[in-house]
């Protein structure tokens, strides 16, 4: 019975891709958070994870149109049940329109749904470790 059970949950698990925002490093000083694509993914993971969802997909994007494949080919896939960001301000950057891409979500019956979480603050050495992080991705740095 045991065993029917655990099936039956895989089935019914809550599939998310959590967005991210693409932000250049040179805004690091200006908006920390929004160029630790990290910390947000993060954020979003935990967020997931508290309700007991599954983090299947991670975009990583900027200003992309609401309509973009990108955004819903797992959905038409049948491979994602929510989208998830940690904050509107996140969507704001990460889409070209954060009402458009709403509406399409309610149309094809997809939630939306944002952390709301207070975003951490930064201080020099964070920034530091997301700079070195950033600036050295194909040096085998792993953001320690």
């Amino acid at each position: 019975m045991g065993h029917a059970r655990s099936a039956s949950a895989a089935a019914t698990t809550v599939r998310v891709t959590a967005i991210a925002s693409l932000t250049p490093l040179e805004e690091l000083d200006a908006d920390p958070f929004l160029v630790d694509s990290r910390s947000q993914y993060a954020m979003c993971a935990r967020w997931a994870a508290e309700r007991g969802y599954v983090v299947t997909r991670e975009l990583l994007v900027r200003g992309l149109r609401p309509d973009h494949r990108t955004l819903w080919a797992d959905v038409e896939a049948g491979l994602v049940d929510l989208f998830v960001a940690p904050s509107r301000r996140v969507l704001e950057r990460a889409l070209a329109s954060v009402d458009e891409f709403t509406a399409e979500c309610a149309r094809r019956g997809v939630r939306i749904e944002t952390v709301g979480c207070a975003e951490p603050s930064y201080d020099a050495q964070m920034k530091a470790r997301v700079h070195r992080r950033l600036s050295m991705p194909t040096a085998g740095y792993d953001g320690r």
